[in-house]
């Protein structure tokens, strides 16, 4: 397997965003030779390797070209396909353990985050394949949750290790219904799930759900014995909302009634410039490498969090949530 490994080399400036001199994810020439799958199952010992090493690896070159060799390669390589739930934006199944990417205004960017760093059973690996590339931008970017936690503050670290973090969802107009979050129309199957992941559940006078869950912030690595910034505190508190739909929200519903924001894990506020502090940690860090038609991503999910660039044209995107784990010490009471 013939790799070439730049992580210093510039961006190209067909690549948008903010970093114009960030660095480059780890790439590996990967010729499918029309059967992507058969080249997965017979690289798997040396992209596992790779992935465990870097964090992430592109195969570049590997060329499925249908949900079903995607969810093919995923099994290839030895990666488990989980359903997501509790998920926070639409998406679409388009094969058996193979889901669209999240669906999101393609001009506006989808900040870092570690998928579904909330619940009580996360996956640990990541695959994404590019069926097709945009016509310009929508890079899937990296961050090293490791390099991110060395870069924060103690400080500002100190009470996320000692308390970890609170998420707080309302399903309502804004984002996924429950049904979809949940995968049922049934309340009782909804209590019995968040009796089981310890979410916390409540049903409004509007008939809205509201949940409540408490979780880790910063987690030993069970791969590499590190600490890592594990979690989604700033991309889901409330000032990521468009302002004014922000205020919207609040005057129909009140206060509390966002669709989603965070706390520090005993509740208190967490203030602006903690989230601010957070975002430019993630864009110290940010590696990327612009999408190519064929291209495949494998992530790990626990190392290192993810976003999404905005772009234009036609960007297919399909995505294996995988290898499901529980952490010691991830879920927290409330």
């Amino acid at each position: 397997m013939t790799s070439v490994l730049d992580l210093t080399a510039p961006v190209p400036e067909t690549a948008p965003g903010p970093q114009a001199a960030a660095t480059r994810v780890p790439v590996v020439a990967a010729d499918g030779g029309g059967d992507p799958a058969g080249w997965a199952a017979s690289h798997r010992a040396e992209v596992r390797a790779a992935l465990a090493d870097a964090g992430a690896v592109l195969l570049r070159g590997l060329g499925p070209r249908t949900p079903e060799e995607v969810g093919a390669v995923a099994a290839a390589l030895g990666i488990e396909a989980m359903p997501e739930r509790e998920g926070f934006a639409p998406r679409r199944t388009l094969a058996p353990g193979v889901l669209s990417s999240s669906e999101w205004p393609p001009d506006e960017p989808m900040c870092m985050h570690h998928e579904v760093s909330y619940a009580a059973e996360v996956p640990s690996t990541l695959l994404f394949a590019c069926l097709r590339a945009p016509d310009e931008g929508g890079a899937t970017a990296l961050a090293d949750g490791q390099a991110v936690l060395r870069a924060l503050p103690a400080d500002l670290v100190e009470p996320f290790a000692r308390e970890g973090w609170q998420l707080t969802r309302s399903y309502r107009e804004v984002g996924v219904a429950w049904t979809e979050a949940f995968g049922t129309e049934d309340p009782a199957e909804v209590a019995a799930y968040c009796a089981r992941e310890a979410v916390e559940h409540s049903w409004l006078p509007d008939g809205a759900l509201r949940t409540r869950q408490r979780r880790a912030a910063v987690l030993t690595h069970p791969g590499t014995g590190r600490p890592v910034w594990f979690n989604q505190v700033a991309f889901l508190n409330e000032r990521t909302l468009d302002p004014m739909v922000r205020e919207y929200l609040t005057d129909v519903y009140g206060p509390g009634a966002l669709p989603f924001t965070t706390a520090y894990g005993d509740g208190r506020p967490i203030p602006d410039e903690v989230v601010e502090t957070i975002d430019r940690a993630y864009r110290a860090a940010t590696v990327r490498e612009p999408w190519i038609t064929g291209d495949v991503l494998v992530v790990d999910n626990l190392r290192m969090a993810h976003s999404r660039e905005p772009y234009e044209g036609d960007r297919r995107i399909a995505v294996v949530l995988g290898d499901p784990v529980r952490l010691p010490g991830h879920v927290r009471a409330l």
